[in-house]
């Protein structure tokens, strides 16, 4: 064997082996890696999206929490003085009714007076007339009984 033989048959065979590579083996393997990294671009693109989304809706979500502190600050604020003006009225018909009950209370006393008054006038007329004919040890007809009763009513008025 001849070693120039040896060295070229082997240099063709290589040259062979390149250029089956770089015709058949290597556009498949450049298409793999170039879709590889453009699906790496991506991702990152995709994160660095969101993570901007992330940041933007952090910012409405604490806008929108403020809001919403504000809100319910004055919804209470709102609540408590309702609170008071049902507070101020509650005082305001209790009084009211107060009146009304004190009104009541007197009309009824004075009714309740000048019915015990009427009452003590016929008894003491009674008392009287009984008095008067015990003194005088004989009954007063019923008619000359009423006149009386009647005319003591008047005197004690």
């Amino acid at each position: 064997m001849n070693i120039n033989f040896t060295l070229i048959s082997q240099a063709i065979a290589f040259s062979v082996f390149i250029w089956f590579t770089v015709r058949f083996v290597w556009p498949p393997l450049l298409r793999a890696i170039e879709e590889r990294q453009k699906t790496i671009a991506d991702g990152l693109a995709a994160g660095e999206r969101g993570r901007h989304e992330l940041e933007l809706a952090s910012q409405r979500s604490s806008t929108v929490l403020k809001e919403a502190k504000q809100q319910a600050a004055e919804i209470i604020l709102q609540a408590e003085k309702r609170a008071s003006e049902i507070i101020e009225e509650a005082k305001k018909a209790a009084k009211e009714e107060s009146g009304r009950i004190v009104a009541g209370a007197k009309a009824e006393i004075e009714h309740e007076v000048f019915s015990a008054k009427e009452t003590l006038r016929y008894q003491v007329a009674e008392l009287a007339v009984a008095g008067a004919a015990k003194i005088l040890r004989r009954e007063v007809d019923s008619k000359v009984h009423a006149d009386l009763l009647s005319a003591i009513q008047e005197d004690l008025k």
